[in-house]
């Protein structure tokens, strides 16, 4: 027990007093000095060769010294030169001289009447002056004042607008979201002109100081959800963030679930289109993704290009798609209980066929499905990671030479190559990669269900998932809205999408203050003049 109290005295007295405290916080402030201050900077940058100190003397007079800070290759140098040195060294006129050398109120001198740049804020401290400093910005500070200011400068090499490799559409536009975060914002109010498009901005990480952007339309967003977001984005404590997928698993609803609770995209017009049903845009600068919140698993199955074919392609094109969601999720599966166990469900002629073939074969048919859906896996991921030049050929090669020489050899029958081959195209007709994803993770305990127990598996195993589904929330929206629960008057954008004139109503469960997309006619049409 003594030694309990002995350890608990020694914790308390390793707590920093307030004296200590205060001295921590006196050291973060500007000092007067402004070679103290150039001290300071070089000792915490380690004298980084890309930080560039430039110490000038303001005035034609040589009135007041001052130092400019910027990094190397973050900044336009030539906005530097053209509107901060020649401003303050040689356009200054004799007026504005003789007030700098009254020393009467410098610093508002310099930032009211000869400074010709819009970005400017003032720093005191240098927690301040190292963020704005590696994030692009100039630091401008004077000699004798505990005081600087920090000058939007950013420039630098940034990739161009160029199209989306991952969201490629036949008919809309051809533009995608770089890593820059002011382009991506920029784009998409180039979608959005009004004045209700929000946007708030904060910074996460301890040593990136990465800055994530909320976009939001006032007056149609849930505000219930906005206030989510930021509470979610403000419990993040990590030390960097690199891509928005590090934002997306940190405030994600499900850790451990196979569906995707937060949706994302590459494309502006999908992210204006989101935000104009009440959703809202996280955008994390470096990258080209941008998150959107809350997701619903219809969402995922919509493409932009729904919206710019006529309503009857559209909609073949959804039934197309839920077609396929099914091949990816259980064509191997349904081959495997088929042949294993429900052999009177095919037609004698098939069901001879099918024997002769695998009475070579020495597996199982769900040893044959995993060899062959593991070989497809690797290939694809192979296919991924090697170079572009031949990525695309090895894969198609290796997946026909790997198939026929299998067929070949015995290991696997005809029948089972084709199923896996249609299962893996089906899988591509997902717009979503996410999802896509998603149906490939549970395709295989699928397949072990079937060869466990059949068609009884399947069935057990395709309503636990949809029950799954049912259970996930989306930032409080219900992941499988308008479905469940069902919402009639939105099944309008689901499985089908109806003309534009009857889409006059935003999804109910997001948004709740302006439901009306738009005003709907009851005048009669204009009758058809023949010509």
């Amino acid at each position: 027990m003594s030694l309990f109290k002995k350890k608990r005295k020694n914790s308390i007295n390793l707590s920093p007093s307030k004296d200590d405290q205060n001295k921590e916080t006196n050291k973060d402030l500007l000092k007067t000095s402004l070679q103290g201050n150039i001290q300071h900077v070089k000792q915490q940058l380690g004298n980084s060769a890309d930080i560039v100190i430039r110490e000038i003397q303001i005035g034609k007079g040589r009135i007041v010294k001052a130092c400019i800070f910027y990094t190397d290759g973050l900044v336009d140098t030539n906005a530097i030169q053209n509107f901060i040195m020649e401003s303050l060294m040689l356009d200054i006129h004799p007026d504005q001289e003789q007030m700098i050398s009254s020393q009467q109120n410098v610093l508002q001198v310099l930032k009211d009447r000869i400074l010709s740049v819009g970005d400017i804020h003032d720093v005191t401290e240098f927690n301040s002056l190292f963020t704005s400093l590696l994030s692009g910005d100039v630091i401008l500070l004077l000699d004798g004042y505990a005081q600087g200011f920090t000058i939007g400068m950013r420039g630098g090499k940034d990739r161009g607008v160029t199209e989306s490799t991952t969201e490629s559409v036949v008919r809309g536009p051809k533009e995608g979201f770089t890593e820059n975060l002011r382009t991506n914002t920029a784009l998409i109010r180039r979608k959005i002109k009004t004045p209700r498009l929000w946007l708030e901005s904060k910074k996460i990480g301890e040593l990136t100081k990465t800055e994530v952007a909320i976009m939001y339309i006032d007056g149609i967003v849930n505000d219930k959800v906005v206030e989510e977001v930021h509470k979610r984005l403000n419990r993040i404590d990590i030390d960097g963030i690199l891509e928005s997928g590090y934002i997306e698993e940190l405030i994600q609803d499900e850790t451990f679930s196979p569906f995707p609770t937060i949706y994302y995209s590459e494309r502006p017009d999908v992210i204006a289109a989101e935000l104009l049903e009440g959703k809202v845009a996280i955008l994390v600068d470096g990258t080209p993704v941008v998150l959107v919140v809350p997701a619903l698993f219809i969402s995922f199955i919509q493409a932009a290009e729904d919206y710019y074919q006529r309503a009857d392609i559209s909609t073949l094109i959804r039934f197309l798609r839920f077609f396929t969601i099914f091949i990816a999720l259980l064509g191997p599966s349904l081959y495997i209980a088929i042949t294993t166990y429900h052999q009177e469900m095919l037609p004698t002629r098939l069901l001879i066929g099918l024997a002769s073939q695998r009475e070579g074969v020495p597996f199982p048919a769900f040893i044959e499905a995993l060899m062959m859906e593991g070989a497809f896996e690797i290939l694809r991921e192979a296919g991924l990671r090697m170079p572009k030049a031949i990525g695309q050929a090895i894969s198609i090669v290796g997946t026909l030479v790997i198939g026929t020489a299998a067929v070949d050899a015995g290991i696997v029958s005809a029948a089972m190559v084709i199923v896996v081959a249609i299962t893996a195209i089906s899988s591509f007709v997902l717009p979503a990669f996410t999802m896509s994803m998603s149906i490939r993770m549970l395709r295989f305990p699928m397949m072990a269900l079937a060869a466990s127990f059949g068609i009884f598996g399947l069935i057990v195993g395709f309503i636990a998932i949809v029950l799954h589904m049912c259970s996930l929330r989306s930032f409080g929206v219900p992941y499988m809205s308008p479905f469940a629960p069902f919402i009639s008057e939105d099944i309008k954008d689901t499985f089908i999408r109806v003309p534009r004139g009857g889409m006059f109503s935003r999804p109910r469960l997001i948004n709740q203050k302006n439901n009306k997309r738009e005003q709907v006619s009851t005048a009669p049409k204009p009758p058809r003049n023949n010509i």
